[in-house]
């Protein structure tokens, strides 16, 4: 079975408060697993609550793809409890340095004096991999695709199929038109989810165009044409509270069957049947 569950979904900053109770505050991490096979995509804070719930697990290999490198979707890894556990493996994927390894820019954070430790004085094993968005990854037998997308200094967008049923995660990417890229269609073709960058209400887009975000509208316009499956909706504005997502939510799921606003620690599970059922909770 493959199934997701969103442990940050908000974008650009944290957001604790009475007002983000429902949909949650922590920046983007979203765990996917293909069998036994964990992939986490992105270190946001909702890495913090993710490490937690790992902590009764013997030490392994954690692969974490990196969409980029901006703030924050790598602020939480500074406080990943499985990288202060001996044993652990941790291999960090980036693809929008033109295929360097995003180990100089993340040892200059995770490093005196932005940080009093380093990654040498860990006791995980971290290691780095860069590579080009558009390679395919083999991460020890699983597959995953990925996507160059629009975004200031590029982004990455991962898709992962397993077993029949497949996810793609599209954060921090910008239309470039009225449609969606054929390009992005291509990609997502099929899939039974797909989580989309929709930070901004389409009346809020046009003050924001060219930050690398985009809408509910052509999320659900992407997998339409795409033929995908449900759209869940993620990095969340940081001025959105959840009365305004609320009604957001409703909005989209009136124009685009099972959309919905992604929610902290909600599970989503993809099974492939006659109905090709995709259930959340």
């Amino acid at each position: 079975m493959l199934s997701v569950t969103f442990w940050g979904v908000r974008g650009s900053a944290v957001t604790p408060g009475p007002k983000t109770l429902k949909y949650g505050g922590n920046t983007t991490c979203i765990e996917v697993n293909a069998g036994p096979r964990r992939v986490i995509i992105d270190a946001g804070s909702g890495i913090t609550a993710l490490g937690m719930a790992m902590r009764k697990e013997p030490p392994g290999l954690v692969d974490i793809l990196l969409t980029h490198l901006h703030h924050d979707h790598i602020e939480g890894l500074f406080f990943f409890p499985p990288i202060f556990v001996p044993g652990t493996e941790i291999t960090i994927h980036c693809g929008n340095l033109g295929g360097q390894s995003p180990e100089a820019a993340l040892r200059q954070c995770f490093s005196p004096p932005l940080f009093p430790l380093s990654f040498d004085d860990v006791p995980a094993r971290v290691r780095f991999r860069g590579f080009r968005a558009g390679e395919e990854l083999d991460l020890d037998g699983l597959a995953v695709r990925t996507h160059p997308l629009h975004h200031p200094g590029g982004a990455t967008g991962y898709r992962i199929d397993h077993e029949g049923a497949a996810v793609a995660i599209l954060t921090d990417g910008e239309h470039t038109g009225a449609r969606p890229d054929p390009r992005l269609v291509e990609f997502v073709a099929g899939a039974d989810l797909v989580a989309y960058d929709a930070m901004f209400e389409q009346d809020d887009y046009a003050p924001h165009r060219g930050w690398g975000h985009s809408t509910p509208q052509m999320g659900a316009a992407l997998v339409r044409a795409a033929g995908a499956g449900r759209l869940a909706c993620i990095h969340h504005a940081p001025q959105y509270d959840d009365e305004r997502l609320a009604r957001i939510e409703a909005e989209i799921a009136a124009i685009s069957p099972g959309a919905f606003l992604a929610r902290e620690q909600m599970r989503v599970a993809l099974s492939v049947d006659a109905e090709r059922r995709v259930s959340a909770k």
